[in-house]
């Protein structure tokens, strides 16, 4: 017998209320109080890696995987001790609690679809899309539905950028000035991940203009943006570079200097300084940081360097997926909403287009596009 088909919007998460400016949020009326049960569309890397996660989270009871190669759900299920369903429909039919999407990029628009249109609260991995327009549809489908979704920006997760957040919302750094953000791959993604990532602001910078905006809680105003390589060709074949940099004014007048680069040998380099009229505080300044001190005498404290993202941040992983459970099981509103994900994703555009043209780009002017 089919099993009966149940409003989840409703019955987890109460009615929806409009805020002004015609965006919808939720009111937690009601929490899920029964065993959760999570999907995940997804199991290269990064979705084995959440698998892992999922399965060893107290407040997760079922997991449920799947992925485009089969053998390689089964063969994660089979180390997880997970159930494998034979296809996104299956597993959509599951009746899982929440949907963790963590397929390759090309795949997110639609699969965040149809987690949206089964009611299910969905986690993505960024991009939500590949194209401007993509997320802009994707972000009022969201928005109109009421379901809860979260963005993987895990940054907002590290204990570091968390701590200087509290600090510029709090006041103490006084007015900030200036901010510094980087973000250096120890070396380059193979060729074909180049051709379809979208280009070095959307696919690397995109975290720090996201992370600006959550540790200043304000907008970018206008870029200015250049690039260059001298690196593998294939870069230049994809259109992309494989250093850039780029010069943001906030709508405070805050000054950013973002750069991004595929080629830093010294380690996974990933930093913001944040300076301001009272005091300065900076993340990534620990015993892991990729950079010598060219001063005689003196040394930063030796310790074992980062090579790539995932050695970075996996504390900060697995923090923003136990949060998305809370926010499956209706008892928190999302952290990292697909309103965010647009705003950084519009900051990217605006300094892929200042890139090719080789003008200051306002964001008035890729939201007016």
């Amino acid at each position: 017998m089919q099993a009966p088909v149940v409003d989840r919007r409703t019955q987890l998460f109460g009615e929806l209320v409009i805020e002004r400016h015609g965006r919808l949020t939720v009111t937690l009326t009601k929490v899920h109080a029964t065993a959760m049960r999570i999907g995940l569309v997804g199991v290269g890397r990064i979705g084995a890696f959440h698998a892992h996660t999922l399965a060893s989270l107290d407040t997760v009871d079922e997991l449920v995987v799947t992925d485009a190669n089969l053998a390689a759900a089964g063969a994660l299920g089979s180390e997880l001790g997970v159930a494998v369903a034979d296809s996104v429909t299956a597993l959509l039919g599951a009746g899982i609690d929440g949907l963790v999407i963590a397929a390759a990029t090309p795949a997110h628009a639609a699969l965040l679809s149809e987690g949206v249109a089964a009611g299910i609260p969905t986690f993505c991995e960024k991009p939500v899309a590949a194209t401007l327009s993509e997320t802009l549809a994707l972000t009022a489908l969201v928005e109109r539905s009421g379901v809860p979704v979260q963005i993987g920006f895990q940054r907002r997760f590290d204990a570091g950028y968390r701590r200087v957040q509290a600090a510029v919302r709090a006041g103490e750094l006084g007015f900030v000035h200036t901010i510094r953000a980087n973000t250096h791959d120890q070396a380059p993604p193979a060729a074909a991940y180049i051709a379809t990532s979208g280009g070095i602001f959307r696919d690397c910078s995109v975290h720090d203009f996201d992370v600006v905006r959550f540790v200043t809680g304000r907008e970018v105003a206008t870029v200015y943006a250049t690039g260059a390589n001298q690196g593998a060709d294939f870069f230049t074949a994809a259109g992309d570079v494989d250093t850039g940099g780029a010069l943001l004014t906030l709508d405070n007048g805050t000054i950013v200097l973002v750069s991004a680069t595929r080629y830093n040998g010294a380690g996974h380099d990933v930093r913001l300084e944040v300076l301001g009229e009272k005091g300065s505080l900076g993340v990534g300044l620990d015993r892991s940081l990729a950079l010598d001190s060219a001063e005689p005498g003196v040394d930063f404290p030796p310790g074992p360097r980062h090579w790539s993202f995932m050695d970075r941040f996996q504390p900060a992983y697995r923090a923003e997926l136990a949060a998305f459970v809370d926010v499956a099981r209706g008892a928190a509103p999302s952290p990292c909403t697909v309103r965010d994900a647009l705003e950084a994703f519009q900051v990217a555009e605006a300094c892929e287009q200042s890139r090719a043209s080789g003008r200051p780009i306002a964001l008035a002017e890729i939201a007016a596009a």
